[in-house]
């Protein structure tokens, strides 16, 4: 039987990688951006690959339009299996200075399209009766906060707090609820935040790309398929027993 999963997004970066992953283990993907042209494109090429997949156009900071999007692809695809809730937007700049806006965006679609989104893929969980498997992006940032990403830090050290409540609440379900935690990982927001951070320190952007280089022990960025494994196996039945975890992926940066 396909298993369905949803993952938000997922028209670039890592979740296009984790799109790409969870389709070689035959499920039937549901592409979610807030950019559809993005996630159409992504959608058309796994269906060109083979796969089942629908591209669908989503602002997760809209609690309606996550509710919306469950029903939509229950009726397209059938049952849910995983809910990815990837989506997640980052800016750089000092704490004092943060533009309130920024601020309140960051939170909107970080953190609430979070919630938003566990809720959602709890209640049908729920309704199906047979469990389901939540997969939230933290980050290296909510772990140990980064300097210049106040508000990103906050808002990831959050989601891993949502992470392990939520896992608490669902376990009588059969409801998994864990999070991945990339470090460095080489996308277009990785490219914007290292030019931001670069022309606040006055350095180049090679020399800023060169000094976090070498905090990774393995000498090397992680790629979205590095993360996408993670997603992977946190979704297969191999990580039955596993809640309400954040698993680091950088590269050896930080240890726990």
């Amino acid at each position: 039987m396909t298993k369905t999963a949803i993952i938000t997004g997922a028209g670039r970066g890592i979740g296009e990688g984790i799109a790409y992953r969870l389709a070689e283990n035959d499920c039937a993907i549901a592409v979610a951006d807030i950019n559809f042209v993005s996630a159409k494109k992504v959608a058309e090429n796994l269906k060109q690959q083979g796969a089942l997949a629908k591209a669908y156009q989503l602002d997760v900071a809209n609690r309606n339009e996550v509710f919306d999007l469950v029903s939509e692809v229950i009726k397209e695809f059938g049952e849910l299996a995983i809910f990815v809730n990837n989506a997640g937007v980052a800016f750089i700049d000092s704490f004092v200075d943060s533009n309130p806006s920024d601020v309140e965006r960051l939170l909107d679609v970080n953190l609430k399209g979070t919630y938003w989104g566990i809720q959602a893929a709890a209640k049908q969980f729920q309704k199906q009766g047979r469990g389901g498997r939540i997969i939230n992006a933290a980050s290296l940032a909510g772990v140990e906060a980064s300097a210049l990403q106040s508000a990103y830090s906050a808002s990831k050290f959050a989601i891993r707090g949502l992470t392990q409540a939520a896992a608490k609440e669902l376990a009588k379900d059969k409801i998994t609820v864990n999070a991945y935690d990339p470090g460095v990982v080489r996308t277009p927001l990785r490219d914007a935040i290292d030019q931001k951070t670069a022309a606040i320190k006055g350095l180049s952007v090679e020399k800023q790309k060169e000094s976090v280089l070498k905090e990774i022990a393995l000498g090397r960025e992680a790629t979205p398929k590095d993360v996408a494994e993670v997603v992977s196996w946190l979704s297969s039945p191999s990580a039955n027993y596993i809640t309400g975890q954040s698993i680091l992926v950088d590269g050896g940066m930080r240890y726990q």
